[in-house]
C-alpha cells in the first residue's frame, strides 16, 4: 500500500526545449529537456509495471518501434512497450506518425531504412490538444515537432530507430525489421463517458487509461487494488495528504485515499494495469450516487490521414 508524490527525471535529448512550462519549472536553458520520467519517491521500491512521461518536442522524434512482450524476452529484457499519447498542446501544424502508408516485406522494409525513404513511408497525421493515439508494440511511428504530450507505456526503454532525421545516431536495422508490423494502423478506438466525472480513454491488455473531471470544492474516494498513476492537467487538488496540479504525478498501490478538489476543479489523467476499467475506482464522499453509464464496446474510428 503506497500514495507517493512521483520523483521526476528530466532527461536531455536533441530534439527537446528550454522551456517546460506551465507543466514543469525545470531549467532547460543548459540542454533541452525532451522527457520528464516519473517515478516512486521510494527508490527501494520494486519497479512499477507502468512508465508515465511527458514530452516536449522542437524538432520530429527519429523514426521507431517498440519490441512486443514475445520479441523483449526473447533478446533478455522483461517485457515490450505498447505505449499510448494524451496531447496536452499542439502547435497549428503539429503532426504525429502512426503505421505506414502501405505495407512492405521484410525486404522491402529493409531497403526504405537502408536508403532513408522510410521517411516518406510513414502516415503522418495533424494532432491537436485533447487527441488519443495508441500505439501498439511493433507499430513504426514518430512524433513531429511542436507537441506536448503525456505518454503512459510499459515499463520498457526498447526502442529501435529506422531514422532519424540527419542526426547521425544509430540505427537498429535488423530489431526494427525483426518486430515490425509494417503496414498501415489497424482502426484505433475511441474514447466513452464512464460517468459525469470519468472518461475512458483507452483500455487493453497492458493498461488503461482514464481522463477525470471533478468539480469545484467537492470531495471524492478512490480505491484501487493495483498500481495507478495520476497525472494533473489543471485546476487542483489533494489526493490523500498529497497535493496535485497540473504536470505534478501522484502514484497510488492498492490502497484508497479521499481527494480534495479546489476552487477552480481538477482534471487529470489516470493509468493502471489493464485489461478493464475499474467500475469503483471513484466515489463521491457528499453521498451523491454515481452512475456509470453502460459499458458498451468502443465506437471505431479511423485514424485520421
Amino acid at each position: 500500500m503506497a500514495i507517493e508524490h512521483a520523483a521526476v527525471q528530466a532527461v536531455r535529448k536533441p530534439w527537446g526545449v528550454s522551456d517546460l512550462r506551465p507543466w514543469s519549472d525545470i531549467d532547460g536553458s543548459a540542454g533541452a529537456v525532451g522527457e520528464l520520467w516519473f517515478h516512486r519517491s521510494d527508490q527501494a521500491a520494486p519497479v512499477s509495471a507502468l512508465l508515465l512521461k511527458l514530452l516536449f518536442t522542437s524538432e520530429p522524434l527519429s523514426i521507431q518501434v517498440h519490441p512486443d512482450d514475445a520479441f523483449a524476452r526473447s533478446v533478455g529484457l522483461p517485457n515490450g512497450k505498447t505505449e499510448a499519447w494524451y496531447i496536452l498542446s499542439a502547435t497549428p501544424a503539429a503532426q504525429v506518425a502512426v503505421g505506414l502508408k502501405q505495407r512492405l516485406s521484410p525486404e522491402q522494409l529493409r531497403a526504405c531504412i537502408a536508403d532513408g525513404s522510410i521517411a516518406d513511408l510513414v502516415q503522418w497525421r495533424p494532432v491537436v490538444k485533447g487527441d488519443v493515439v495508441i500505439v501498439p508494440a511493433g507499430t513504426i511511428h514518430a512524433i513531429g515537432a511542436g507537441i506536448v504530450l503525456a505518454e503512459i507505456q510499459q515499463h520498457s526503454d526498447a526502442t529501435y530507430r529506422l531514422f532519424d532525421f540527419g542526426r547521425q545516431r544509430e540505427l537498429h536495422t535488423d530489431k526494427a525489421v525483426a518486430v515490425s508490423d509494417a503496414g498501415p494502423v489497424q482502426i484505433q478506438p475511441g474514447s466513452r463517458r464512464l460517468s459525469a466525472e470519468r472518461t475512458l480513454l483507452i483500455a487493453n491488455p497492458h493498461f488503461v487509461l482514464e481522463r477525470i473531471d471533478l468539480a469545484a470544492n467537492t470531495s471524492w474516494a478512490v480505491a484501487t487494488d493495483r498500481e495507478t498513476w495520476f497525472l494533473g492537467l489543471s485546476g487542483h487538488a489533494a489526493i490523500g495528504l498529497t497535493a496535485a496540479s497540473a504536470g505534478e504525478a501522484i502514484f497510488m498501490d492498492d490502497d484508497r485515499a479521499s481527494i480534495e478538489v479546489g476552487a477552480d476543479g481538477f482534471s487529470g489523467l489516470i493509468a493502471y494495469p489493464g485489461p478493464d476499467a475499474l467500475p469503483c475506482l471513484l466515489r463521491d464522499l457528499a453521498g451523491h450516487s454515481i452512475e456509470l453509464f453502460p459499458l458498451l464496446p468502443f465506437a471505431e474510428i479511423e485514424v485520421r490521414p
